[in-house]
Protein backbone atom coordinates (compact mmCIF):
# COMPACT_ATOMS: atom_id res chain seq x y z
CA UNK A 1 0.00 0.00 0.00
CA UNK A 2 1.85 3.23 -1.08
CA UNK A 3 2.19 5.63 1.47
CA UNK A 4 2.28 9.72 1.18
CA UNK A 5 1.75 13.00 2.89
CA UNK A 6 -1.24 15.25 3.41
CA UNK A 7 -0.71 18.52 1.84
CA UNK A 8 -4.55 20.07 1.49
CA UNK A 9 -7.62 19.37 3.58
CA UNK A 10 -10.43 21.11 2.55
CA UNK A 11 -14.06 20.28 2.76
CA UNK A 12 -13.91 16.24 3.84
CA UNK A 13 -10.96 16.11 0.77
CA UNK A 14 -7.52 15.25 1.93
CA UNK A 15 -4.71 16.07 -0.59
CA UNK A 16 -1.94 13.33 -0.96
CA UNK A 17 0.99 13.78 -2.08
CA UNK A 18 3.44 10.66 -3.32
CA UNK A 19 6.36 11.19 -5.12
CA UNK A 20 5.45 13.45 -7.79
CA UNK A 21 1.82 12.66 -7.75
CA UNK A 22 -1.20 14.49 -5.47
CA UNK A 23 -4.51 12.49 -4.91
CA UNK A 24 -8.31 13.68 -3.62
CA UNK A 25 -8.51 11.36 -1.29
CA UNK A 26 -11.64 10.44 1.12
CA UNK A 27 -10.98 9.18 4.75
CA UNK A 28 -12.06 5.62 5.51
CA UNK A 29 -15.52 6.09 8.27
CA UNK A 30 -13.38 4.32 11.04
CA UNK A 31 -11.73 7.90 11.47
CA UNK A 32 -15.00 9.42 12.14
CA UNK A 33 -16.21 6.46 14.70
CA UNK A 34 -12.93 6.75 16.34
CA UNK A 35 -12.87 10.45 17.01
CA UNK A 36 -10.08 10.81 14.27
CA UNK A 37 -9.11 13.57 12.27
CA UNK A 38 -6.91 13.78 9.38
CA UNK A 39 -4.64 16.67 9.79
CA UNK A 40 -2.20 18.29 7.07
CA UNK A 41 1.08 16.77 7.52
CA UNK A 42 -0.09 13.73 8.71
CA UNK A 43 2.04 10.52 6.64
CA UNK A 44 -0.61 8.12 5.33
CA UNK A 45 -1.48 4.74 3.71
CA UNK A 46 -3.37 4.73 0.92
CA UNK A 47 -5.48 3.28 -1.40
CA UNK A 48 -5.06 4.59 -5.04
CA UNK A 49 -8.77 5.20 -7.15
CA UNK A 50 -7.82 5.68 -10.66
CA UNK A 51 -5.05 7.93 -11.40
CA UNK A 52 -6.38 11.21 -9.44
CA UNK A 53 -8.12 10.10 -6.50
CA UNK A 54 -7.93 7.46 -3.34
CA UNK A 55 -8.78 6.43 -0.21
CA UNK A 56 -7.11 7.45 3.12
CA UNK A 57 -6.67 3.87 5.02
CA UNK A 58 -4.22 4.50 7.95
CA UNK A 59 -2.76 7.21 9.77
CA UNK A 60 1.10 6.81 11.13
CA UNK A 61 1.32 7.66 14.56
CA UNK A 62 2.31 11.73 14.67
CA UNK A 63 5.17 13.29 16.84
CA UNK A 64 3.73 16.59 17.17
CA UNK A 65 0.11 18.25 16.46
CA UNK A 66 -0.49 22.18 16.71
CA UNK A 67 -4.30 23.44 16.97
CA UNK A 68 -3.27 26.63 15.27
CA UNK A 69 -2.66 26.02 12.53
CA UNK A 70 -4.14 22.42 12.28
CA UNK A 71 -1.51 21.00 11.30
CA UNK A 72 0.97 17.40 12.10
CA UNK A 73 4.49 16.47 12.50
CA UNK A 74 6.23 19.86 11.71
CA UNK A 75 10.22 19.18 11.87
CA UNK A 76 11.19 22.77 12.44
CA UNK A 77 10.30 26.21 12.60
CA UNK A 78 12.75 28.05 9.74
CA UNK A 79 12.72 31.70 11.79
CA UNK A 80 13.12 34.37 8.75
CA UNK A 81 14.74 37.60 9.35
CA UNK A 82 16.31 39.96 6.88
CA UNK A 83 19.16 42.36 7.99
CA UNK A 84 18.37 45.08 6.22
CA UNK A 85 14.91 46.27 4.74
CA UNK A 86 13.22 45.46 7.07
CA UNK A 87 16.18 46.12 9.63
CA UNK A 88 16.68 43.17 12.11
CA UNK A 89 14.32 43.18 15.10
CA UNK A 90 15.47 40.81 17.48
CA UNK A 91 12.48 41.62 20.16
CA UNK A 92 10.19 40.09 17.28
CA UNK A 93 12.62 37.22 16.46
CA UNK A 94 12.72 36.44 20.26
CA UNK A 95 8.70 36.58 20.60
CA UNK A 96 8.99 33.87 17.52
CA UNK A 97 11.23 32.15 19.49
CA UNK A 98 9.11 31.40 22.34
CA UNK A 99 6.05 30.73 20.33
CA UNK A 100 7.91 27.89 19.24
CA UNK A 101 9.66 26.82 22.50
CA UNK A 102 5.89 26.28 23.97
CA UNK A 103 4.99 23.96 21.21
CA UNK A 104 8.59 21.86 22.23
CA UNK A 105 9.57 22.64 18.36
CA UNK A 106 13.01 23.07 16.86
CA UNK A 107 13.69 26.43 15.40
CA UNK A 108 16.21 27.24 12.82
CA UNK A 109 17.59 31.31 12.30
CA UNK A 110 17.72 32.03 8.88
CA UNK A 111 19.11 36.20 8.18
CA UNK A 112 18.53 36.88 4.81
CA UNK A 113 19.80 39.96 2.63
CA UNK A 114 23.47 40.35 3.96
CA UNK A 115 24.49 41.63 0.80
CA UNK A 116 22.61 44.99 1.92
CA UNK A 117 24.81 45.52 4.98
CA UNK A 118 28.14 47.57 5.21
CA UNK A 119 29.42 45.16 8.32
CA UNK A 120 28.74 41.47 7.84
CA UNK A 121 30.11 41.20 11.45
CA UNK A 122 27.14 42.91 12.36
CA UNK A 123 25.18 40.01 11.15
CA UNK A 124 27.12 37.18 13.14
CA UNK A 125 26.73 39.29 16.41
CA UNK A 126 23.17 39.21 16.11
CA UNK A 127 23.04 35.46 15.76
CA UNK A 128 25.94 34.92 18.24
CA UNK A 129 23.72 34.82 21.53
CA UNK A 130 21.16 32.18 19.91
CA UNK A 131 24.27 30.27 17.94
CA UNK A 132 25.32 30.04 22.11
CA UNK A 133 22.08 28.60 23.44
CA UNK A 134 22.53 25.53 20.40
CA UNK A 135 20.12 27.33 17.73
CA UNK A 136 20.90 26.58 14.11
CA UNK A 137 21.52 29.43 12.05
CA UNK A 138 22.53 30.82 8.75
CA UNK A 139 23.46 34.16 7.21
CA UNK A 140 22.28 34.27 3.56
CA UNK A 141 22.75 36.32 0.80
CA UNK A 142 20.51 35.20 -2.43
CA UNK A 143 22.15 37.60 -4.76
CA UNK A 144 25.86 36.52 -3.69
CA UNK A 145 24.77 32.61 -3.08
CA UNK A 146 25.84 32.65 0.70
CA UNK A 147 24.72 30.63 2.76
CA UNK A 148 22.23 29.06 -0.07
CA UNK A 149 23.39 25.78 0.65
CA UNK A 150 23.63 25.85 3.50
CA UNK A 151 19.72 26.59 4.17
CA UNK A 152 18.83 23.64 1.58
CA UNK A 153 20.68 21.24 3.84
CA UNK A 154 18.97 22.26 6.91
CA UNK A 155 15.85 22.11 4.86
CA UNK A 156 16.21 19.12 3.16
CA UNK A 157 13.90 16.10 4.46
CA UNK A 158 11.99 17.81 6.88
CA UNK A 159 8.66 19.25 6.44
CA UNK A 160 9.56 23.14 7.75
CA UNK A 161 7.50 25.97 9.00
CA UNK A 162 8.05 28.98 7.34
CA UNK A 163 7.91 32.12 9.73
CA UNK A 164 8.78 35.36 8.87
CA UNK A 165 7.28 38.84 8.19
CA UNK A 166 6.65 39.77 4.14
CA UNK A 167 9.47 41.42 2.96
CA UNK A 168 12.17 39.68 4.73
CA UNK A 169 12.82 37.17 1.36
CA UNK A 170 11.28 33.53 2.01
CA UNK A 171 9.71 33.63 -1.49
CA UNK A 172 13.50 34.75 -2.94
CA UNK A 173 14.91 32.20 -0.84
CA UNK A 174 12.95 29.58 -2.31
CA UNK A 175 13.21 30.66 -5.74
CA UNK A 176 16.79 30.44 -5.50
CA UNK A 177 16.58 26.97 -3.46
CA UNK A 178 14.29 25.55 -5.99
CA UNK A 179 15.25 26.65 -9.57
CA UNK A 180 12.06 26.90 -12.14
CA UNK A 181 9.83 27.33 -8.94
CA UNK A 182 9.21 31.32 -9.72
CA UNK A 183 7.16 32.58 -7.02
CA UNK A 184 6.56 35.88 -6.88
CA UNK A 185 6.24 38.18 -4.18
CA UNK A 186 3.53 37.20 -2.10
CA UNK A 187 3.07 34.12 -3.94
CA UNK A 188 3.85 31.78 -1.15
CA UNK A 189 0.63 32.80 0.80
CA UNK A 190 -1.48 32.71 -2.17
CA UNK A 191 0.56 29.17 -3.43
CA UNK A 192 -0.44 28.22 0.49
CA UNK A 193 -3.85 28.95 0.55
CA UNK A 194 -3.65 32.09 2.89
CA UNK A 195 -4.90 35.65 1.89
CA UNK A 196 -3.77 38.66 3.44
CA UNK A 197 -5.79 38.92 6.38
CA UNK A 198 -8.20 35.51 6.08
CA UNK A 199 -6.68 31.90 6.65
CA UNK A 200 -8.76 29.39 4.86
CA UNK A 201 -6.61 26.54 5.01
CA UNK A 202 -3.28 25.24 5.28
CA UNK A 203 -1.31 24.14 2.87
CA UNK A 204 2.28 22.22 2.39
CA UNK A 205 4.80 23.15 -0.27
CA UNK A 206 6.80 20.55 -1.82
CA UNK A 207 10.24 22.09 -2.73
CA UNK A 208 12.16 18.93 -3.60
CA UNK A 209 12.27 15.34 -2.67
CA UNK A 210 11.37 14.54 0.92
CA UNK A 211 11.26 18.19 1.83
CA UNK A 212 8.30 20.12 2.21
CA UNK A 213 7.46 23.90 3.73
CA UNK A 214 4.18 25.59 4.82
CA UNK A 215 3.93 29.10 6.03
CA UNK A 216 2.67 29.95 9.69
CA UNK A 217 1.27 32.87 9.96
CA UNK A 218 -0.17 31.47 13.14
CA UNK A 219 2.97 31.62 14.58
CA UNK A 220 3.03 35.84 13.78
CA UNK A 221 0.23 36.69 16.30
CA UNK A 222 2.43 36.57 18.74
CA UNK A 223 -0.09 36.67 21.77
CA UNK A 224 0.97 34.90 24.98
CA UNK A 225 -2.28 34.19 25.72
CA UNK A 226 -2.45 31.23 28.67
CA UNK A 227 0.77 31.03 29.36
CA UNK A 228 2.55 30.62 33.02
CA UNK A 229 5.42 33.01 33.99
CA UNK A 230 7.08 30.20 34.96
CA UNK A 231 6.12 28.23 31.00
CA UNK A 232 7.52 32.29 29.64
CA UNK A 233 11.14 31.42 31.59
CA UNK A 234 11.75 27.80 30.37
CA UNK A 235 11.34 29.15 26.91
CA UNK A 236 14.19 31.16 27.01
CA UNK A 237 16.88 28.51 27.17
CA UNK A 238 19.68 31.19 28.60
CA UNK A 239 16.98 32.39 31.39
CA UNK A 240 15.95 28.83 32.02
CA UNK A 241 20.05 28.20 32.46
CA UNK A 242 20.91 30.10 34.42
CA UNK A 243 17.38 30.05 36.73
CA UNK A 244 19.06 26.82 37.82
CA UNK A 245 21.33 28.65 40.23
CA UNK A 246 18.94 31.25 42.02
CA UNK A 247 19.00 31.47 45.13
CA UNK A 248 15.32 31.18 45.70
CA UNK A 249 12.91 28.46 44.41
CA UNK A 250 10.34 29.95 41.62
CA UNK A 251 12.29 33.29 41.11
CA UNK A 252 11.04 35.31 38.04
CA UNK A 253 14.71 37.40 37.88
CA UNK A 254 12.71 40.53 37.89
CA UNK A 255 14.42 42.32 41.33
CA UNK A 256 14.44 39.20 43.30
CA UNK A 257 18.22 39.16 45.25
CA UNK A 258 20.54 36.75 44.54
CA UNK A 259 18.68 36.10 41.54
CA UNK A 260 21.89 34.43 38.89
CA UNK A 261 20.22 35.53 35.95
CA UNK A 262 20.10 39.07 36.89
CA UNK A 263 23.98 38.35 38.14
CA UNK A 264 24.99 37.18 34.23
CA UNK A 265 23.40 39.94 32.65
CA UNK A 266 25.71 42.41 34.99
CA UNK A 267 28.41 40.69 34.13
CA UNK A 268 28.17 40.03 31.02
CA UNK A 269 27.06 36.25 30.31
CA UNK A 270 23.72 36.98 29.49
CA UNK A 271 23.07 39.00 26.29
CA UNK A 272 21.38 42.13 27.90
CA UNK A 273 18.57 42.60 24.95
CA UNK A 274 17.53 39.15 25.57
CA UNK A 275 17.14 39.91 29.38
CA UNK A 276 15.05 42.85 28.58
CA UNK A 277 13.09 41.15 26.26
CA UNK A 278 12.46 38.31 29.00
CA UNK A 279 11.16 41.21 30.79
CA UNK A 280 8.50 43.09 28.56
CA UNK A 281 6.71 39.63 27.92
CA UNK A 282 7.18 38.77 31.45
CA UNK A 283 4.89 42.28 32.00
CA UNK A 284 2.54 40.92 29.40
CA UNK A 285 2.26 37.48 30.26
CA UNK A 286 1.73 38.72 34.32
CA UNK A 287 -1.30 41.12 32.58
CA UNK A 288 -2.79 38.73 30.69
CA UNK A 289 -2.97 36.78 33.61
CA UNK A 290 -4.41 39.11 35.41
CA UNK A 291 -7.41 39.67 32.78
CA UNK A 292 -8.11 36.24 33.09
CA UNK A 293 -8.87 35.86 36.66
Amino acid sequence: MPEGIITKAISGFYYVQSEDVVRRCRARGVFKKQGITPLVGDRVNFTPIGSEEGVVEELFPRQNELVRPPIANIDQCVLTFSSREPDFNSKLLDRMIVQVERESLDAVIVLTKVDLMEDIEQAEAWLHPYREMGYLTAVVSTRTGRGVEEVRSLLRGKLSALAGNSGVGKSTLLNTLVPGLNLTIGEISQKLGRGRHTTRHSEIFRIFEETYVIDTPGFATLEFAGMEPQILQQCFRDVWELSQACKYRGCLHEREDGCAVREAVQAGRMNGDRYQHYLEFLAEVKEAKERRY
